[in-house]
């Protein structure tokens, strides 16, 4: 996931986890398989957003969307995982005339988004787990590197789940350094996979099947090091970050960020692409199907340059944070072109820039075009579904990108129909434990 600035680190809170449960006959468990039965159209969700960008979950644009990933907990080396975002998670009130939430009551996001399960049946919502910030230290490897690390993050992991009221588990390790670390996520994997069958037994769910996934590099120095072929096996899917391929922050020279093929024309300006990791993943033993192709909504820009494949100035967007940029040197997609830009399409590559000749600024995007065309191309080549970085980022009415691929996906009909889940007894929350509509 893109590095976000905003993030805000909140003090964690030791959650209760609701293993163990009495029988229920509210929901008849759904047997799932991996997004069998239509495409999926995602979303992350970032917990900071309610506060400076004032978006909360209520203002997803659900009707077109089967999937929202909210991000993000945390961990501790021990593999205790917990959430970091306590007021943002629970406590804020998001909506005029709502009750503050509480020890046993869920306002915030998870009140929202479980307001949002309830009234569409087909929405599901994961808990992400890490996320670039939370990567950044030993706890994910130290975690993964013992049984019992392995099995107390897996423990933890899914009682939030279950006390969230949420579908099932995405995690976001970015990323493994060795082979060692890829073998270790492949066992942690396996932990929590068995953790999450063991406790829809116990918890009014016997033979429903919540869902595990991860977010997953494009990056041959990164996927390289890991057993994907067994990982699939345990994964529902693979949100493939096809984004980030090129930035102030990372890049020497100006480059596409999101390019679906490199460009041999021009060299430099495609220095990885979406097709060969796609490849990649399944030469290596992945189903097509369980692969997400990720969209960004959010551009990376370049100053003081000539163009595409030339140098810039390193460092000078990050200074230039201005309206539309919650970050230097990144741009949310509304904001986009910006006064004065031309934009223009890279044919070969299957990519959307901007250049503002005045500036000398470069911004490298997708927009609704080529959403279009990702789309078109993940059903040639039998992927299931797309995903998008990052909610709040994207613009109204027909220039939506969510919108864009939920029209090219084939609309409502052809969107993954398994059911969410309602049944949470074991929450200390009492609207997740209600299971009526909202």
């Amino acid at each position: 996931m893109p590095i976000s600035l905003s993030q805000l680190v909140l003090t964690g809170l030791s959650l209760y986890l609701g293993l163990t449960g009495a029988t229920s006959t509210h929901q008849q468990p759904e047997k799932r398989g991996s997004n069998t039965s239509g495409y999926v159209n995602g979303v992350y969700f970032g917990s900071w957003v309610v506060y400076d960008r004032k978006f909360n979950p209520s203002s997803l644009p659900v009707d077109h969307l089967t999937h929202v990933f909210y991000g993000f907990a945390n961990l501790d080396g021990q593999g205790n995982v917990k959430t970091q975002e306590s007021y943002a998670d629970f406590e804020k009130i998001l909506d005029t005339g709502s009750q503050p939430g509480n020890a046993t009551y869920a306002a915030g996001c998870v009140g929202q988004l479980n307001a949002l399960k309830k009234a569409n049946p087909r929405l599901k919502v994961l808990l992400s787990i890490g996320g670039w910030t939370y990567s950044q230290n030993d706890n994910f490897p130290t975690a993964a590197n013992t049984p019992t690390g392995r099995a107390t993050f897996a423990k933890t992991a899914v009682g939030l789940m279950n006390d969230y009221g949420f579908d099932g588990i995405d995690i976001d390790w970015e990323y493994p350094e060795d082979q060692t670390q890829g073998d270790n996520f492949l066992e942690l994997l396996r932990a929590v996979r068995t953790a999450l069958d063991e406790s829809a037994k116990a918890n009014n769910a016997p033979g429903h099947h919540f869902l595990l996934t991860i977010a997953a590099s494009a990056g041959a120095e990164h996927y390289d090091l890991l057993p994907l072929a067994a990982m699939s096996e345990q994964l529902d899917f693979f949100n493939l970050m096809a984004y980030d391929y090129s930035g102030d922050r990372f890049s020497t020279i100006t480059a596409h960020q999101a390019n679906l093929f490199l460009n041999k024309d021009n060299p430099a300006s495609t220095a990885f692409s979406t097709d060969a990791a796609m490849q990649a993943y399944i030469a290596k033993g992945v189903p097509p199907n369980k692969i997400i192709l990720g969209m960004p909504i959010y551009g990376r820009a370049f100053t003081d340059t000539d163009g595409l494949g030339k140098p810039f100035l390193k460092g000078g967007s990050l200074a230039n944070q201005t309206a539309g940029s919650w970050e230097g040197g990144v741009y949310d997609y509304k904001a986009l072109p910006r006064p004065g830009a031309v934009e223009d399409w890279d044919d070969v590559a299957k990519a959307w820039y901007s250049y503002d000749a005045g500036k000398r600024e470069l911004i490298s995007y997708d927009t609704v075009r080529s959403v279009r065309t990702k789309v078109d191309y993940l059903k040639s080549k039998g992927l299931g579904g797309g995903f998008f970085w990052e909610a709040s980022a994207d613009a109204p009415g027909d220039k939506s990108l969510i919108k864009a691929s939920y029209d090219a996906l084939g609309g409502q009909g052809s969107l993954d129909q398994g059911g969410n889940w309602l049944d949470y007894p074991n929450s200390r929350f009492t609207n997740i434990r209600a299971k009526g509509t909202a």
